[in-house]
């Protein structure tokens, strides 16, 4: 088996100083470009804050934005956006993917081996293999959802052939790759009850959050689910559950509210409501205004927005199998359970601290974020940590108070986009990487919990 040369193999061993900077790089290279007057459609306008921000939340997968993607942008503006958005989403898929390879190649032989078996994946050597996968699922779901969605805006909403060709791209990118940028002005309001649209770019969404490990799985195994492992089960029952429950509460608090989903039809509500549950996670187009939202609908999209998506995709979040490995080990401790268990496999205790360390890290910005925009703002604690959350977790949905925040909370936002995006994935690929086994024990002693 041909091995990865030297010198990507020690870049790879280094995520937490490689990672950063290359998206940074990405970052100000995307910014300079949308300075340049063509990417404007008023030149003369002072653009360096929108351009900096487009860019961190276009590379980060966002979709937070302090102007109108529609109006203040050019086609060519336009164009560098979703340039960035397919550079953001194939490198965070990518470099995830080779992440949690390289963790299973540093464990020993019998290690993986084991690991081998139970994911049924691609081995370190093949990077290749892994880029050309993700390039061809990315094209797949990308060219699919384009192609439906650039015929539907062609017949139904009396687009040009070449306009709507422009927005079925520019919307089917930014769906799989969970980024929410829209060519709108109200995002995906104005199209909340077209089916055409909506389910296509809802699918989009769910595929990219899944992860490209969950992917190859599926597209391999289909619906065996015997032969799953623990990780295709936990995304994928994971993420059938957060629907249900996302949809379920979506709609018993926003049904007969005139504000956001009364004023539509039935079949209408079904629909803002399926995207209500699909979008915070974490994709950031938005079919209501969660600016009329109540705030028990609010609380339901934090709680979604910051679980987010799969592992090794183009969701963010602390990831479905975070959440779900933090919820399992507190079931088992209750149940006097001394082993964590899902699916008839133990879970490592290394795997639980890292699920620990991600989860609370999450937290600890989240809290940060909140309480330095509070700092600079006059805004709410309901409307300011809604924006965290949703910086944070890579989302995008706003409740509207992006546009005229001040350029100190701008930063904050930007920071938390960036921590967000790249925090998750190189804690965990740390922590695995660095783990070492200690060849003593040190006393034990129990201090009193709770």
């Amino acid at each position: 088996m041909r091995r990865p040369d030297g010198r990507f193999k020690r870049l790879l061993l280094h995520p937490v100083r490689s990672l950063p900077v290359g998206f940074l790089a990405v970052i100000l290279l995307g910014a300079g470009l949308l300075l340049l007057p063509q990417a404007r459609t008023d030149g003369d306008v002072d653009a360096l804050m929108p351009a900096l921000f487009t860019s961190v939340s276009a590379v980060c997968v966002t979709g937070l934005t302090t102007v109108d993607t529609s109006t203040f942008w050019t086609p060519f503006g336009q164009a560098v956006i979703l340039g960035l958005v397919q550079v953001g989403g194939f490198g965070i898929m990518t470099l995830a993917t080779l992440l949690a390879l390289l963790v299973r190649k540093n464990l020993g032989l019998r290690g993986q081996l084991v690991a081998q078996s139970e994911t049924q994946t691609v081995n370190f050597g093949d990077v290749r293999t892994v880029l050309v996968r993700v390039a061809r699922i990315m094209g797949i779901f990308e060219v699919t959802t384009a192609a439906f969605l650039a015929v539907r805006f062609w017949i139904a909403y009396d687009s040009s052939p070449v306009t709507a060709l422009w927005h079925g791209i520019f919307h089917a990118v930014s769906a799989f790759n969970n980024a929410g940028f829209s060519l709108y002005s109200d995002n995906l309001i104005g199209v909340a009850q077209d089916p055409w649209i909506i389910v296509p770019i809802c699918a989009a969404v769910i595929g990219g959050g899944l992860g490209f490990p969950v992917i190859i799985a599926l597209m391999r195994d289909g619906v065996r689910f015997k032969v799953w492992n623990v990780h295709v089960r936990l995304t994928v029952y994971g993420t059938l559950a957060l629907l249900v429950m996302g949809f379920t509460l979506f709609a018993a608090f926003e049904w007969n509210r005139p504000e956001t989903l009364g004023g539509l039809s039935t079949g209408g509500k079904f629909l803002a409501a399926l995207a209500g549950t699909v979008f915070p996670r974490t994709a950031g187009f938005n079919s209501i205004d969660y600016g009329a939202a109540t705030p028990e609908t609010l609380m339901v999209t934090n709680v979604l927005m910051f679980i987010g998506g799969g592992s090794a995709g183009t969701a963010g979040g602390i990831k479905i199998t975070t959440f779900l490995i933090l919820g399992f080990a507190i079931w088992n401790e209750v149940r006097g359970r001394d082993q964590v268990t899902i699916a008839h496999r133990s879970i490592s205790s290394s795997a639980q601290r890292q699920a620990l360390s991600v989860a609370l890290l999450g937290v600890a910005a989240v809290i940060g974020g909140t309480l330095l925009l509070l700092m600079l703002t006059d805004y709410s604690l309901e409307k300011v940590l809604f924006e965290s959350i949703s910086a944070f977790a890579t989302v995008g949905v706003s409740t509207g108070i992006t546009y005229h925040l001040p350029p100190g909370a701008q930063w904050v936002l930007m920071a938390l986009m960036f921590i967000g995006r790249i925090g998750t994935i190189t804690v965990a690929s740390s922590l695995a990487l660095s783990a070492k086994p200690r060849l003593y024990h040190l006393p034990e002693e129990r201090p009193i919990i709770g």
